[in-house]
């Protein structure tokens, strides 16, 4: 007969719960099909804020960034030039047009893949992250009307109600790889276990970072990229408006502002002009 072992029992441990999963998603041109800077030139036209000749250029930056790709360094100048223009702006004057125009002006662009597939994650249980180089008073309510978790996007710095022209937060490039460790830091989350979806080059930085990169209508550097790479690319094609698709939040249950940096898309302007004054040439 075996004498008892001597050893102390093994003690039997928990399993560990999963950690949390997150989808970090693009805005313009992954889940929207354009820029949602430019989407509001023409109201910003028609209420005053820009004048024809910036809402002409903002036009044709558009059309270069879409031929040619929004590469690091016209981004860059992109965004200082709009930054230094928007210094002055009022912040609550802004946060009016964007609020009475949103669903108009942003609701048709949304491509019915993209809330699909947010869909599908959130009834996977994964937290949803907008990441955008949008201003965030743009950027996180059509994160809120998609039902995703949270936002981050490029914030301006304010002082006394108005815009400085200084920016806080540029969420660009390498800074979305920088917001996405920060998310896995404070939400728990396994970036082993991530997913990401962006259309442009300039966020291999954050597809980098996850376990699961996509690309999505990607542009001509990305679409190399993501062959090298093996990353799976989806073609998105088909934008319909969120109003037959997913309720409306309420314009009280997010705060709104100025989408004032946008990578592939300027939004100039010196400032609201009354009505009466009309549109300056």
């Amino acid at each position: 007969m075996a004498e008892p072992s001597s050893a102390p029992p093994r003690e039997s441990r928990p399993p560990e719960p999963p950690r949390a999963v997150a989808a970090f998603f693009d805005l313009d041109k992954t889940i929207i099909a354009s820029s949602s800077a430019l989407a509001f030139s023409k109201p910003l036209l028609r209420e005053g804020l820009i004048n024809r000749r910036a809402a002409l250029r903002s036009a044709y930056a558009q059309l270069v960034f879409s031929l040619a790709g929004a590469d690091a360094d016209k981004t860059e100048r992109m965004r200082a030039e709009v930054s230094a223009l928007c210094a002055g702006w009022d912040v609550a004057q802004v946060s009016a047009i964007v609020q009475e125009t949103l669903h108009d002006v942003v609701d048709p662009l949304v491509y019915v893949e993209a809330t699909e597939l947010i869909g599908q994650h959130l009834a996977d249980g994964h937290d949803v992250v907008v990441l955008s180089a949008t201003g965030e008073e743009v950027a996180a309510p059509v994160a809120a009307m998609l039902g995703a978790t949270r936002c981050v996007a490029t914030r301006m710095e304010i002082a006394g109600g108005r815009y400085t022209g200084q920016v806080d937060f540029y969420c660009y490039g390498d800074n979305k790889a920088v917001a996405a460790k920060q998310q896995a830091a404070t939400y728990g989350y396994d970036l082993a276990e991530c997913y990401a979806y962006t259309d442009s080059s300039t966020d291999v930085p954050l597809l980098e970072v996850v376990g699961h990169p996509h690309v999505v209508n990607p542009d001509k550097l990305l679409r190399r990229e993501a062959g090298e790479r093996g990353w799976p690319i989806l073609a998105f094609e088909r934008p319909m408006s969120l109003r037959s698709r997913i309720p409306a939040r309420s314009a009280g249950m997010v705060a709104l502002g100025v989408g004032a940096v946008a990578a592939g898309a300027t939004w100039y302007g010196l400032g609201r002009r009354r009505r009466s004054r009309g549109v300056r040439e």
